[in-house]
């Protein structure tokens, strides 16, 4: 008998954390997103001279605009204070560990979701609350893990795979909607947890901190990644400067930029399932379907646009300053034009839908924006420089719910909503103004760990 053997093929390793840098923004989206499409299936119609009585999806309870807003709030007010702690636990004990032990955790808080609210509000509120406190780890430890695995010319794609978040959108509420309408709301919030305890049994097996602790890596890989990133990362363990970065003029661009897109991210995020099926009237399920649309389109752009920022790169086309700045067309302008432009004509639900997911389609461009942006100042501090940005962008998280409740508190209607648009756009767009002004690509001195190397390895200015 003859037997023949077939030639190994050699996966790389750093695809292989790519991936799951992917499943893990998908998990922190599943936690983050589902409390967006079940709330609508657990309260009571607010809607005046409505007396057609609800679905049967579970008990519904009596929570007001207000009410919603602030439990729709209340993970990022929790996110918001471990995101720059989470960037310094990421550099000094592994983005692996930290991000991994974090999912375990707040898998287990999905699961209790719904004994909260049968208790009360601020139940849910706590507990949503430490769900975010415990995952503000996530993009830091992240954004760590990319400035140890992603070589230069790799970076747009590695980034792009953060969009898994956005990923997580796209089948959350969709399925959550086809859940509830199946089984109840409280299953959705059962599954939901299933799934991230199960993933993240993947992510310790193959995630590493960097090339050097992996255990499978080749050698020749691992030698093409360490030379890749040459002395501008290191893996010793360090305090940030942070009188240095913020006294950064480029930072504070990063800062604003960032801004200006989570803004947009978050109002999308928290109130396009309530605007589709309490404004435009869409049932449940095609809420969820169709609010999950516009994130689809956002990750696929951000391959796109990641995979052509690498393809200018490669070429040294563009210097990355100018790179940064030029997509900032794409990421930030057009999406806040487009929401301006539903402010008037949103009246149409499809026309509604459509311009929703061109604006935030658009946005997948951040990916090479303000997501990457932090790599660029300082690879070294790259997850503390995330956690700070991330924590001031987190606000909208919080702040949109609260917007949209104040405008729509009266009278839920399109006309309401109409200046809720508005502020949307500008928000997108002013940022982007500022950061062509101030905004750089460049390594900043306090990079550097021994005191005067930063002008060696400043990459480029303009």
């Amino acid at each position: 008998m003859v037997f023949i053997t077939l030639p190994k093929i050699y996966v790389p390793r750093r695809l292989n954390v790519a991936i799951m840098l992917f499943m893990g923004c998908f998990l922190g989206y599943v936690m983050r997103t589902n409390l967006s499409i079940n709330i609508i299936a657990m309260v009571e119609n607010t809607k005046p001279n409505v007396t057609i009585p609800s679905p049967d999806y579970g008990p519904r309870y009596n929570w007001t605009q207000n009410d919603q807003a602030l439990l729709l709030g209340a993970y990022f007010y929790g996110y918001m204070l471990t995101s720059i702690p989470g960037g310094i636990l990421a550099e000094n004990f592994g983005g692996t560990r930290v991000l991994g032990y974090s999912f375990l955790l707040t898998g287990v808080l999905t699961a209790l979701t719904p004994a909260a609210a049968a208790l009360d509000k601020w139940a849910v509120f706590a507990l949503r609350f430490s769900q975010g406190f415990i995952q503000g780890v996530l993009y830091p430890c992240c954004h760590n893990l990319i400035s140890k695995w992603a070589p230069p010319d790799e970076k747009g794609k590695f980034v792009a795979s953060l969009m898994g978040g956005t990923f997580g959108t796209v089948i959350t509420w969709p399925v959550s909607g086809l859940i509830i309408q199946a089984l109840g709301w409280h299953w959705a919030f059962y599954v939901a947890a299933i799934v991230i305890l199960c993933g993240m049994t993947l992510w310790f097996i193959f995630v590493a901190d960097n090339p050097a602790k992996h255990k499978t890596i080749s050698a020749e890989e691992r030698q093409y990644i360490e030379k890749s990133l040459g002395v501008n990362v290191s893996n010793k363990n360090r305090i940030p400067p942070y009188w240095s970065i913020m006294k950064s003029t480029p930072f504070w661009g990063l800062i604003l930029l960032h801004y200006g897109s989570m803004w947009g991210l978050f109002f999308l995020l928290t109130a396009t399932p309530k605007f589709l099926s309490e404004v435009l009237g869409f049932n449940l399920s095609s809420a969820g379907f169709i609010a999950s649309l516009p994130h689809l389109v956002r990750m696929l752009g951000a391959f796109a646009f990641g995979s052509l920022a690498d393809w200018i790169r490669r070429r040294d086309w563009l210097t990355v300053t100018a790179m940064r700045k030029i997509f900032c067309i794409p990421s930030h302008i057009l999406p806040g034009v487009f929401l301006i432009i539903l402010a008037y004509f949103g009246k149409d639900p499809y026309v509604s839908v459509a311009l929703m997911t061109i604006s935030l389609g658009f946005n997948g461009a951040a990916s090479v924006t303000n997501l990457q942006n932090s790599q660029d100042l300082a690879p070294n501090y790259a997850g503390t420089l995330y956690g700070i940005i991330n924590f001031l962008g987190t606000t909208p998280g919080f702040f949109s719910p609260m917007l949209v409740a104040a405008f729509t508190e009266e009278n839920n209607a399109i006309e309401q909503w109409h200046w809720v648009f508005i502020i949307g756009g500008l928000i997108y767009i002013i940022p982007a103004l500022i950061f062509w002004l101030i905004g750089s690509g460049s390594v900043q001195k306090w990079n550097e760990l021994e005191g005067k190397e930063g002008e060696k390895t400043t990459m480029d200015k303009i």
